[in-house]
């Protein structure tokens, strides 16, 4: 079956953007910089929708100046919770590539700031449920995290561990959900479809952990994180709710010493 040219360029733009946040992550600048260029090659022989592969090309430019900077830290002589604190706030220079792009798109970045609407019903396949009982099993089930610290001995540096986490809670899960729901999911379901725009910032999401040290297929799984947390965000029509599930899992990653 042939595919239009569209559905190839959405893909062609799709594979470079993953390929670039994989060879990024590995710090391979050199091979890094030409997924780059070809989705500024799409960018320039698109007709239409070129405002995707700009999405993807600023993403990329502003995870290369974080990846740099984070670099940079790695050889000063700071406490280990400050670097990593220091690594989550550099994701800024993400956001800020996109809201680059969108300004050069002259789109309107969304970010579904927006409190929920609580009288609201969620569909299911078949049936609904009330908004307050679909985010509390989610709640439920974010707070499963939890579970094996019924078993870790007592540390008796709970108290600055606690500020630690709280500081890389707040940091993480808030700059990961602008940029991945906020902006590329809002951008993306703007000029494609639900499933592609739910697909790449799953993947992309997880992918984005290559970054931390995780392995390539661990970080895959978090691309099902990545899957929950969007279905959150266009059920409630609110990024609030994903960000807090968010916040849950990373409190609980940092008190099970997963985060060091």
């Amino acid at each position: 079956m042939t595919r239009s040219p569209h559905t190839l360029f959405l893909i062609s733009s799709a594979t470079l953007f993953f390929s670039g946040i994989i060879l990024l992550s590995y710090r391979a600048y050199g091979w890094g910089l030409l997924p780059m260029l070809g989705l500024f090659i799409l960018y320039l022989s698109a007709k239409n929708n070129r405002s995707v592969a700009s999405l993807f090309l600023f993403f990329l430019i502003g995870f290369l100046t974080f990846q740099c900077a984070t670099g940079r830290i790695n050889g000063w002589d700071i406490s280990k919770e400050t670097n990593i604190l220091l690594n989550r706030s550099f994701l800024i220079f993400i956001l800020v590539a996109l809201a680059v792009s969108q300004w050069i798109a002259k789109e309107k970045v969304l970010f579904y700031m927006r409190l929920p609407d609580w009288s609201k019903r969620i569909s299911m396949p078949s049936h609904t449920i009330s908004l307050p009982l679909f985010l509390l099993i989610g709640l439920a089930g974010s707070s499963t995290i939890f579970i094996p610290l019924i078993w870790s001995p007592a540390t008796s540096e709970i108290t600055s561990l606690l500020l630690f986490a709280v500081g890389f809670t707040i940091l993480n899960a808030t700059l990961e959900e602008l940029i991945w729901r906020g902006v590329m999911l809002s951008s993306l379901i703007r000029n494609t479809s639900v499933i592609y725009a739910v697909t790449v910032t799953s993947i992309g999401f997880g992918l984005l952990h290559l970054s931390i040290g995780i392995p390539l297929l661990l970080s895959l799984l978090f691309s099902f994180g990545g899957f929950f947390y969007s279905i959150v965000v266009l059920k409630t029509d609110s990024i609030y709710p994903s960000i807090t599930f968010h916040m849950v899992m990373n409190m609980g990653m940092v008190l099970n010493g997963w985060i060091n």
